[in-house]
């Protein structure tokens, strides 16, 4: 949620005094993190000690669908017993011969996560010199820190949709505290300077709008007073 990762290198030192397995759900570090987009595990040098690893196609990879690499036997026993799986539907032939595709290109053209890292860290820097708060990422994934309800945030997000033609997830009670919001940015390789800038000077100016309380609306009226 945050944008860190996790601290796979203290955990793994745990197995030398514990017996168990490691399950590692990397859907932002794989095709983003580590010298061949391998994840989390290759950035921190641990993937040997990864037991289980988990990942999806929908983000790095921009499809659908999502899979877990491990050893043979055990991906078996999975595949043949639990529970999600048994009668469940293989992904589409297109969806896994364009999902093939992508995990090529990932391999070939290493330069699309350097210039999806050039964006990211731009962005993160821009954000950041206009006093905004990212926290502690050390990913992609960019959080902005922001103090206000969810109706503050349902207007604001929509104001950044349709004002300024930017889309971002907003995160906000019960998943958080209530009175805060995390907005969540995702810049992509395809993102321009140009793209960043005009990203920077809009939050900058719906940050201004909604410590002016621009967005407080009037509470939702409940369903009673709705059907009259």
């Amino acid at each position: 949620m945050a944008g860190d990762q996790g601290k796979l290198k203290e955990i793994v030192d745990l197995k030398s005094r514990y017996d168990f397995r490691l399950l590692v759900d990397d859907a932002h570090g794989f095709g983003t993190l580590g010298k061949t987009g391998a994840g989390a595990g290759e950035e921190q040098g641990v993937q040997d000690q990864i037991d289980l690893y988990f990942s999806t196609f929908a983000k790095s990879m921009a499809s659908i669908g999502a899979f877990i690499a491990g050893e043979r036997k055990i991906i078996d026993y999975i595949r043949y017993n639990i529970r999600s799986q048994i009668f469940a539907k293989s992904l589409p032939m297109p969806l896994v011969i364009g999902n093939l595709k992508r995990l090529e290109l990932l391999r070939s053209q290493p330069q699309l996560k350097e210039k999806l890292w050039e964006n990211a860290l731009k962005l993160q820097q821009g954000l950041k010199e206009r006093g905004f708060d990212i926290g502690k990422t050390d990913s992609v994934v960019t959080p902005i820190y922001m103090k206000g309800g969810v109706e503050e945030a349902t207007a604001m997000v929509m104001d950044l949709r349709e004002n300024y033609k930017i889309f971002c997830s907003i995160v906000v009670y019960p998943v958080i505290p209530r009175g805060h919001i995390i907005y969540r940015l995702i810049p992509t390789a395809a993102h321009t300077d140009e793209d960043i800038q005009l990203t920077l000077e809009a939050f900058t100016a719906v940050k201004e709008k909604l410590d002016a309380g621009s967005y407080k609306t009037n509470a939702i009226p409940d369903m009673a007073d709705a059907r009259k």
